[in-house]
């Protein structure tokens, strides 16, 4: 790929499809199921892939190759293929490149359906996962074995906030030649480039901030080129394709991501310095607090701390449940990296099906609140939580 040497503001803006005969200045939404041939022989040499061009939109669409391109950009990556969802992603990355009886290492603190998919289907085909906690990092390399295929962490993770040092576990990963794939979707390309520390793979859940405005679904994986081969392979013959309408709206939306993520941080930072000192929290987790626990890390390799802060609320899980429905202008959701500021209570909401065990392995006591901050004028956002609270 080109090496403009933009700035990544100006590659997310000006990375285009070629114009039209029309010589659009906005590229248009390639809404077609397939493409026609110029002849027998055309035809022919596209099917035996002597020629890049596009044949079908399960396989490539000019909307999703757009897209695709300006993350690849963004996260400095040779490659890269766009699906329906985030979770799509993450499923066909590993279906892609892993075999039976491979094996994964990874952070316990992942995603509820990653987790799902790591202990309730991979193990189908005889692929198993070791897990570490964030704070143990002496146990990765214990846990790999002769057959460990991946190395595989979320930093920030969800819903807890931690940050994993990418630098230190890349090393490891190139150590002991297994794959390091991260899931960079609360960081964005705009805040954290994975591939700068080792990455082999960056995973995104698109629907968050990178859509930023609650819209469409989408996922993206990006890096190196032989890989994303395979597992656009899998893709095209799986089918778990990137709608060209969403591909659209998401490639118009990375044109604000710089804008919209420097926000959503400021006011994340002013939420969380406000949340501090609180009489009714016992403690608050953003990474660009010096009171996270790895907010050194957090400053290596984040260029700001994010739009996600979480907090202990005093009182346990009924007060919890007492916070949110007290909310009164932010949204109570499951989604985050929205324009609107979302509030969620995992214990009673997305990780409620868990023990108390099970969740307070992955760091998710029953008083956490996750708060993804949003575009709305801080002080807003300020009053309402402070109203919220006082409730409790």
């Amino acid at each position: 790929m080109e090496d403009t040497g933009y700035h990544i503001e100006t590659e997310a803006i000006r990375t285009q499809l070629e114009r039209s005969s029309f010589q659009e200045h906005s590229n248009p939404v390639y809404l077609t199921s397939s493409f026609v041939f110029d002849d027998a022989e055309d035809m022919r040499a596209s099917f035996a892939e002597e020629k890049q061009r596009n044949i079908y939109s399960r396989f490539t669409n000019p909307n999703t190759s757009e897209f695709v391109e300006k993350i690849c950009k963004l996260e400095g990556a040779e490659a890269g293929h766009a699906f329906a969802t985030g979770m799509s992603a993450v499923f066909s990355t590993f279906a892609a490149l892993l075999d039976s009886n491979d094996h994964i290492v990874s952070c316990r603190s992942v995603f509820g359906s990653t987790h799902a998919l790591f202990t309730k289907f991979l193990p189908k085909w005889n692929i198993e996962t070791s897990y570490f906690k964030v704070d143990e990092y002496e146990q990765v390399e214990s846990l790999i074995q002769s057959n460990t295929k991946v190395l595989y962490v979320e930093t920030p993770t969800n819903p807890a906030i931690d940050i994993l040092d990418l630098e230190y576990l890349g090393a490891i990963a190139r150590k002991h030649n297994i794959l390091f794939i991260v899931d960079n979707c609360f960081a964005t390309p705009y805040l954290q480039q994975p591939a700068r520390f080792g990455a082999d793979l960056v995973i995104h859940s698109a629907t968050k901030l990178i859509d930023g405005q609650g819209r469409v679904l989408g996922g993206v994986t990006v890096g190196k080129a032989d890989l994303i081969r395979e597992i656009y392979l899998f893709s095209r013959n799986t089918g778990p394709a990137l709608s060209p309408f969403n591909a659209w709206i998401l490639s118009k939306s990375l044109e604000t991501l710089a804008v919209r993520v420097e926000k959503h941080c400021e006011n994340a930072l002013g939420i969380a310095n406000f949340l501090e000192g609180h009489v009714k929290i016992d403690w608050v987790k953003y990474p660009f607090l010096r009171s996270h626990p790895q907010y050194e890390i957090a400053k290596k390799q984040m260029k700001l701390g994010g739009n996600v802060v979480a907090f202990q609320v005093k009182g346990g899980l009924e007060n919890g449940r007492r916070f949110l429905n007290a909310i009164k202008l932010c949204s109570l959701s499951a989604n985050l990296g929205d324009t609107r500021t979302i509030v969620t209570h995992p214990a009673s909401t997305t990780h409620s099906k868990l023990s108390e065990e099970d969740r307070m392995q992955v760091g998710i006591p029953d008083g956490l609140v996750r708060i993804s901050v949003g575009l709305e004028h801080v002080s807003d956002i300020i009053n309402d939580l402070s109203k919220a609270l006082n409730e409790i």
